[in-house]
């Protein structure tokens, strides 16, 4: 037994099956009306991407994830659900499928992000405690990625239940392991949340996309302590890019964890010293009032897209990442031409998408 069944079965598969990202899942929901005929339709469009043998997701192993996620107390969160995070549905990158455990109407709320370094210091986990339990008390809900340091800090002080937690790894992983108790409670009393079907282990290549769903479901992120190359200056990043607050503690110039933070108010992020500060930076963005309906996709035109068309695209892809909208430009073709050419690419293996709308060559 599961939530799943018909069309909303379809989508899991869809976005199961080799090589559809949230893009491509979102272009083809766009363009077949349905998961269903966009299932039926991945082969063929592989096979005029270069690929002859393409898989979709395998039925019985999708109703065998969802066993797997009924009997974990977990559910579905699909992309259009009305408990879908309305701020992440925003974003075109957002996951078309989240599975939780916990309370979903926590969404509903203002989310503010808190993160920073895992090596932090007792002084940075302090603040990040404090400034987690004040905002807590003042309504909004903490959303963090459970990690050792800051993020186990900011999960602390607000309470597991006032708090969200991404993790990037499968629903019945406990990373790190010291956190398993803290994991529970927030499961049972907060919001657990993952785009990983159950068993996922805790690859260096999920912690990037976990990121981004912190990031793009909270009104603004706050940074506490960070080095210059970290995830956490990522996740600030992909916040700044879909138009969220950008929020950062400054630190002693001496101190290598301080160094991504002052750097971040350097380049235009929000000072933090309190709670006052963070909820003065956010307003009144509220996730509610962007709620709309939503799991419709408007008709993508699809073109008449010939090998001189799919050979212009290809010859401006190389294995540097480039705009789309730059690939738009030099080709001189329609949108829908150029669009469908990177679909037929990136389901046939040979394209990879990158943040910030570009795409290159996969190697």
């Amino acid at each position: 037994m599961s939530d799943l069944s018909g069309e909303r079965f379809d989508r899991l598969r869809l976005i199961r099956s080799p090589h559809v990202g949230p893009v491509a899942y979102r272009q083809l929901l766009a363009r077949f009306g349905s998961a269903g005929r966009a299932l039926e339709a991945l082969p063929d469009l592989a096979a005029r991407g270069g690929r002859r043998d393409f898989p979709a997701a395998d039925a019985g192993a999708i109703q065998r994830e969802c066993r797997k996620v009924y009997m974990l107390g977990a559910r579905y969160l699909i992309l259009g659900d009305e408990d879908y995070p309305a701020l992440l549905a925003e974003a075109a990158g957002a996951p078309p499928v989240l599975i939780y455990r916990g309370n979903a109407a926590l969404c509903e709320a203002q989310l503010v992000a808190i993160v920073g370094a895992r090596n932090a210091s007792a002084a940075a986990c302090r603040f990040a405690r404090g400034l987690a339990h004040d905002l807590a008390e003042r309504g909004a809900i903490v959303a963090s990625g459970l990690a050792r340091g800051i993020d186990t800090a900011a999960h602390m002080g607000a309470g597991s239940s006032r708090t969200v937690a991404v993790i990037g790894c499968g629903i019945d992983v406990f990373f790190p392991p010291e956190n398993k108790t803290l994991q529970e409670d927030i499961a049972a009393n907060g919001l657990l949340l993952t785009e990983l079907p159950p068993g996922s282990e805790p690859l260096a290549r999920h912690f990037p996309a976990r990121n981004r769903i912190i990031a793009w479901m909270s009104a603004g992120t706050v940074v506490v302590e960070a080095a210059p190359r970290s995830g956490s200056l990522l996740t600030a990043r992909l916040a700044g890019d879909e138009g969220r607050e950008v929020m950062a503690v400054p630190g002693s110039p001496l101190d290598q964890r301080a160094v991504g933070c002052n750097l971040l108010i350097r380049e235009g992020a929000t000072l933090i010293q309190n709670g006052d500060d963070v909820l003065e930076a956010i307003g009144r963005i509220d996730a509610r009032a962007l709620r709309q309906e939503r799991g419709g996709y408007s008709p993508e035109p699809s073109g008449d897209l010939g090998e001189r068309e799919r050979s212009a695209v290809l010859a401006l892809l190389g294995p540097s990442p480039a705009p789309v909208d730059e690939i738009l430009r030099l080709s001189g073709l329609p949108p829908a031409l150029v669009q469908t050419a990177l679909l037929e690419l990136e389901l046939a293996g040979r394209l990879e998408r990158h943040a910030g709308g570009r795409v290159s060559l996969r190697l």
